[in-house]
């Protein structure tokens, strides 16, 4: 596989480190048995998106001086495990709509999802363990269990249980927090006690952004480009049973602790700054209104 362009950079536009990550996803797919079904596939299944686990590792990585190699190949890899968990989601809430396009299983077969999610999820592995020496593999590993983890509770455990804060909490902390928290991770640079520090920050960032998801399930679906309603349908915990105003006031207090977690480490917490305000804000904003 030949390397996508991993040079470092000091622009502020993380463009072209989200285009160098959708260079590596495709190529990997290339190298696969689907090869020639690869740019149908991209477009069915909505490979890139907003990419915001993408962004918070160039965010952090560019503040911290991490190798841009380590920051692409990781976000890569977060972002096909990202898509594979949509892709099984779709097919679990025979969702029909995804980023404004059919879902794969509507088009392929849900067979044809749940496999081809399958298949991203092992060359995310795959590609983790070429970089760093493999040192991120187990905690890519971890935290990816995390999120199927979560899945499953929800789906199998919580069935009929009262939308309470903590749990829904729990639930996005783990559920979509995980895989904020490993790409906010690798930028600690090989530093342990920033990388801890990091990876709560990411906790934490990755929870308002489920939390404020849970939210748009409910509203109207014009222009939201997927499929809502899902999770009332199904009856399964979600925050969108919570009071949205005393919601928005505690997302808010979430953003504040994932820069406190990181004070004393100004470096560290410029990057947190800046994605909280040009990326993750924008995408909240999105989704709240």
């Amino acid at each position: 596989m030949s390397d996508p362009q991993t040079e470092p950079t000091t622009t502020q536009d993380p463009q072209p480190h989200l285009d160098a990550v959708m260079e590596l996803i495709m190529e990997t797919l290339r190298e696969t048995a689907l090869r020639d079904l690869v740019d149908e596939c991209a477009s069915l299944v909505g490979v890139g998106g907003k990419m915001l686990r993408s962004r918070l590792a160039w965010r952090i990585g560019r503040e911290t001086g991490v190798d841009p190699k380590l920051l692409v190949y990781g976000s890569a890899a977060v972002e096909m495990i990202h898509t594979a968990s949509l892709l099984h989601d779709d097919v679990i809430d025979g969702g029909v709509l995804r980023r404004g396009m059919p879902t794969f299983w509507v088009e392929k077969g849900s067979a044809g999802a749940i496999l081809l999610g399958d298949l991203l999820l092992f060359k995310a592995i795959d590609l983790i363990c070429r970089v760093a020496g493999g040192r991120y593999t187990h905690d890519l590993v971890i935290l990816t269990g995390e999120v199927c983890e979560a899945e499953s509770e929800q789906e199998l455990l919580l069935d009929g249980e009262d939308s309470r804060l903590d749990l829904c909490q729990s639930i996005a902390r783990r559920k979509t927090g995980a895989l904020f928290a490993f790409t906010s991770m690798i930028g600690g640079n090989g530093d342990t006690n920033r990388e801890a520090s990091l990876k709560e920050a990411g906790y934490l960032l990755g929870t308002v952004y489920q939390l404020a998801d849970d939210i748009l399930d409910t509203r109207p679906s014009k222009d939201s480009g997927k499929t809502l309603g899902t999770d009332a349908a199904r009856g399964i915990v979600s925050a969108a049973n919570l009071d949205e105003n005393k919601l928005r006031k505690h997302l808010d207090r979430l953003l504040e602790q994932a820069v406190d977690t990181l004070d004393g480490d100004e470096t560290a917490q410029k990057g947190i700054r800046t994605y909280i305000e040009q990326d993750l804000h924008p995408a909240l904003t999105k989704l709240l209104g």
